[in-house]
């Protein structure tokens, strides 16, 4: 359990014997009589008395969204998970950013419900602090060969003296915690692809039927993006190089990061991150293609991602992006973040969608007073923006409700960041432009976007989940978009609207309730 965490449960522990029965002001609160009951006790920080986003982005207790425990002064990020699944629990490597970690090693947490992870302190593959090819540790996977276990990863040479920038690499166990580096094995780029530099994000797969591990390897050829292929013997004893898979078709990134494979419905699809842009998609009718035309999921901000699966669902897990500093309104930009994971779902037309985790929906069970009587609000709007407060943003929290709209401007959430309205941070919904957008500064500093095909006058319900100063905006079945919103804490959230006639209906916002959090630390 978290030092912040069972520093919580104590001040829990007091503010129950002391406000029981009695809403956040110390007055009761009734049934809503729609919906269930309100909350009576308000258990969330108050955070009127952390002043600047920095402080309270250190306030913040994370337990959906995981963030690695401080490390003295140094609070360490998650970069590029690598998730796996066993016997009900899911194990999440991940490179770990600074704190203790040397030179990206990789760390894990376990978790059985995304609710809470048990974070483990030492890395389970560690650069090599002597120097070599694995000087540096990129991202890799694992994969299960019979009784025994074998970590990919991308040794990431320290120095220009090397030969090879990066090889694959490998070490083995014989269970999920534990690997001993398999010294004088690797993989190099093949001479096909002309270069010794871009080789990395080794995704193994065990083909049982063939008896051989499946491996694919992110690689540049002739200044392209290329994900190619191997089969290697289930002893690692030998391998075979079988080609490229897929070519980056816009022929603008330079590596296509963290891809993976699998199946969903009748189709398979691979995933990867273009380089500094987005998770992309695309879908074939055999594993390892030909795959059609790839297609952007999330924006900017969801990063690294990677499916998962316990035979019930599918997820993407990846990292949520941050910025260098928590009081900046100019960008979100900085690599590594907080954990993130996403429910996956198939469209009608076999396209990938982004859904909340059933287990936070259960989770988010006490309702709250909204900032407006009754559960509807109309907003119309000129060319100027119109607010009304609705919502407020508590240290997690969660908002659903329905709209409909009949103009072509943009509306949606406004968070306020310093108390000005030029300062406001904005997830808009943009009918004329196709998306949903993040934007800084009242609109006048875009962040990240993702698209969305949105017709006037037919209602669309939406879900907002937010924990710390991470976020995801949801139009339920339709789109999704990972946000960071940092100095909001505390403070309104306003709906806006401009050029626009939007009708908002069905609104509640819900919060964790005490056992939830008592249960997930435990």
């Amino acid at each position: 359990m978290s030092k912040k965490m069972i520093a919580l449960l104590l001040a829990l522990c007091m503010a129950a014997s002391l406000l029981a029965g009695c809403g956040a002001s110390g007055e009761s609160v009734s049934d809503s009589g729609e919906g269930g009951q309100f909350a009576s006790v308000d258990y969330d920080k108050d955070f009127s008395t952390f002043r600047t986003p920095g402080s309270q982005e250190e306030a913040y207790d994370y337990q959906l969204f995981f963030l690695p425990e401080m490390d003295g002064l140094a609070q360490p990020f998650v970069g590029d998970p690598m998730p796996y699944y066993e016997d009900g629990v899911f194990y999440i490597y991940y490179l770990k950013e600074s704190g203790d970690s040397y030179n990206h090693s990789i760390y894990l947490a376990t978790t059985t419900d995304f609710l809470s992870f048990e974070e483990y302190d030492d890395p389970v593959i560690e650069a090599s602090r002597s120097g070599g090819q694995d000087g540096w540790v990129g991202t890799g996977s694992l994969v299960k060969v019979e009784d025994k276990y074998y970590f990919f990863y991308t040794g990431h040479a320290g120095s220009d003296s090397y030969e090879y920038k990066e090889k694959i690499m490998v070490a083995e166990g014989s269970s999920p915690t534990s690997f001993t580096k398999v010294e004088g094995w690797e993989l190099t780029p093949p001479s096909e692809l002309g270069q010794k530099n871009d080789f990395r994000d080794p995704q193994a797969y065990y083909n049982a039927e063939k008896g051989v591990i499946e491996l694919t390897v992110t690689a540049a050829q002739s200044g392209t993006a290329r994900i190619i292929k191997y089969s290697l013997a289930k002893d690692l004893s030998g391998f075979e190089y079988e080609g490229v898979i897929l070519t980056d078709p816009t022929g603008s990134f330079w590596n296509l990061e963290c891809s993976d494979t699998f199946r969903l419905g009748d189709k398979w699809y691979i995933t990867y991150s273009g380089q500094d842009d987005t998770l992309w998609f695309a879908s074939s009718d055999d594993r390892y293609g030909p795959y059609d035309e790839p297609r952007r999921i999330d924006g900017k901000l969801f990063y690294a991602a990677k499916h998962v699966e316990d035979g019930a669902h599918s997820y993407m897990v990846g990292w949520a992006r941050r910025s260098e500093s928590a009081s900046s309104t100019q960008e979100v930009s900085a690599w590594g973040g907080n954990l993130i994971v996403q429910q996956l779902d198939q469209a009608p037309d076999g396209s990938l969608i982004l859904k909340p985790l059933d287990a936070y929906k259960d989770a988010f069970a006490d309702r709250r007073e909204l900032r407006f009587e009754g559960l509807d609000l109309s907003l119309t709007a000129g060319a100027r923006y119109s607010y009304s407060e609705a919502f407020t943003t508590y240290e997690r929290f969660l908002i659903t409700g329905e709209f409909t709209y009949s103009g072509k401007g943009s509306f949606g959430l406004a968070f306020d960041f310093n108390n000005r309205e030029d300062k406001y941070k904005l997830i808009s919904i943009c009918p004329a432009d196709g998306v949903i957008r993040l934007s800084f500064n009242q609109g006048s500093t875009p962040i990240t976007e993702t698209a969305v095909n949105l017709e006037a006058g037919k209602t669309y319900s939406f879900t907002y989940l937010q924990e710390g100063s991470v976020g995801v905006f949801y139009i339920d079945g339709a789109a999704a978009l990972t946000v960071r919103l940092y100095g909001v804490s505390g403070k309104a959230v306003r709906l806006f609207a401009e050029n626009n006639t939007v009708e908002w209906t069905n609104l509640m916002e819900y919060t964790m309730p005490v056992e939830a959090l008592y249960e997930a630390a435990a």
